[in-house]
């Protein structure tokens, strides 16, 4: 089975990481918390235990002196030195720390730690340019360590924010670092772009630096939006009738359901690399699939069924038909970005479609014609369409499935970045943090601004290829 290596890097990607690894555990069949029913929730629709547990090395690295792969609990893993194949970056420690404390805290090798403290400043500059020099040594030491433990490395998940300093600036910085030292390796990055209001009044410039160093950089971008993981939080949270669920809802800590969101597409997203299945789709095929042209390779991803998948509140859903799941994995208040791939005025450049569980491939044939009949491709990409069949199931569901879409209605969001980007360097406002940054120059504003204007330009220049209409040649 292919293995992955998650780098989390600031406040945001470490919390994203602190949903990550429970859920992870959790679908493999590991308690967790102390509800002795989890175990056997999670197994009831898993025909073949060895399968599921065939896929733990993709994320966890096991001693070869481990007598047996069927962990149960936490006890089982630290008795077994099991570890976490992951880095954890972050220039303030407070949201590290936790990792070094509660009942996980034996799972993390703590030589992949890599903190500081106070923080970047909400400055992309200081992150990227003076702790990614501070730390350079440090973070490939790091990263080198958890590489050597790999034997089938298929990539690395990298989780930050862009909207502050650490995760924007150390952030790109890190994925810069993994393509100077691991090219062939994939870079997956999973980054959240802030809403349009937030508490950094610096985040557009740092985000049109990362976005930039993201389009230069990456293998493939999955962008997230906080504002759309809250719809749909509210959204289910509106359709429960169990009054316990809503109580826990009320009670439960600030982002946990929007991080679980994003936790369970990426493990849907590695799911065929990790486990069996008839028709599975591996993480390298991907970008092979989804990715037409260079650069343009952000990718949005929707997930059916969306539910709010903490440990302590997954409960197994009712059998639901399989083109229900198809239609709400399309609609647009499953995207995880607010903005619609589907729009008439966009074009669709790729598209993937990957099932978990009871999926039939005569389901997804049926339902792929479906997605062919009503929404607008490119001339090339119409009766092409990547689908994975998987056969472990995510935990608690009989199945579910992951819509990933090449749109260029993604230039929607790099035109908006550019416009909140120009509202504030217009009056060259907070300029000068920047620049007193050894190793930044101005320049790279406009520098940005101008990759930004080329990327849209070249997402139009798709949208007219597919608009073109060349008569036929009359012979006089």
């Amino acid at each position: 089975m292919s293995q992955f290596i998650t780098i989390q890097v600031g406040q945001c990607g470490n919390q994203i990481g602190s949903a990550f690894w429970p859920l992870t555990l959790h679908e493999y069949g590991i308690q967790t918390t102390g509800n002795v029913n989890m175990l056997k929730v999670q197994r009831t629709h898993v025909k073949h235990i060895k399968d599921m547990s065939e896929g733990f090395s993709s994320f966890f690295h096991v001693p070869d002196n481990a007598d047996s792969m069927h962990f149960q609990n936490i006890a089982d893993l630290n008795a077994a030195k099991v570890k976490a194949r992951s880095v954890l970056i972050d220039m303030e420690d407070s949201v590290v720390c936790r990792f070094k404390q509660g009942p996980l805290r034996r799972l993390f090798d703590q030589t992949c730690f890599v903190t500081n403290y106070p923080g970047s400043g909400n400055n992309w500059a200081i992150g990227y340019h003076i702790h990614c020099r501070e730390y350079r040594n440090h973070l490939k030491e790091s990263i080198r360590h958890m590489v050597e433990k790999c034997d089938r490395l298929d990539g690395f998940l990298l989780m930050h924010s862009l909207g502050g300093g650490t995760g924007s600036g150390l952030g790109t910085a890190t994925l810069k670092l993994l393509e100077d030292n691991y090219p062939h390796v994939e870079r997956l990055v999973t980054c959240v772009y802030p809403a349009n209001m937030q508490d950094v009044i610096t985040a557009p410039y740092n985000t049109i630096l990362a976005t930039r160093e993201l389009v230069e950089h990456a293998t493939c971008v999955f962008p997230i939006e906080n504002k759309a993981l809250l719809d749909i939080c509210s959204a289910q949270t509106n359709k429960r009738e169990n009054t316990s669920e809503i109580t826990y809802n009320a009670s439960c800590k600030p982002f946990q359901d929007m991080n679980s969101i994003i936790v369970n597409m990426l493990l849907h997203l590695t799911s065929g690399s990790r486990f069996p299945g008839s028709l599975n789709m591996d993480m390298n095929e991907v970008a092979t699939n989804l990715v037409p042209y260079p650069k343009l390779h952000y990718i949005f991803s929707s997930i059916s069924p969306v539910t709010l998948a903490a440990p302590n509140v997954c409960n197994m859903q009712e059998t639901k038909l399989q083109d229900e799941l198809f239609t709400n994995a399309w609609s647009r208040s499953n995207q995880l970005i607010k903005l619609d791939p589907l729009q008439r005025t966009s074009v669709i450049l790729a598209a993937a479609h990957i099932a978990r569980g009871n999926i039939t491939l005569t389901d997804m044939k049926r339902n792929v014609e479906r997605f062919q009949n009503k929404v607008q491709f490119t001339s090339w990409s119409k009766d092409c369409m990547k689908i994975g069949l998987c056969s472990i199931p995510p935990a608690g569901h009989t199945s579910s499935l992951l819509c990933l879409l090449n749109s260029s209605s993604i230039s929607l969001l790099f035109e908006d970045i550019v416009q909140e980007f120009s509202k504030l360097y217009r009056k060259k406002a907070y300029v000068h943090h920047y620049t007193q940054v050894h190793g930044f120059d101005e320049t790279h504003f406009d520098e940005s601004k101008e990759c930004m204007l080329d990327l849209c330009e070249r997402y139009m220049e798709v949208r007219r290829i597919g608009e073109t209409d060349i008569s036929r040649l009359q012979v006089i």
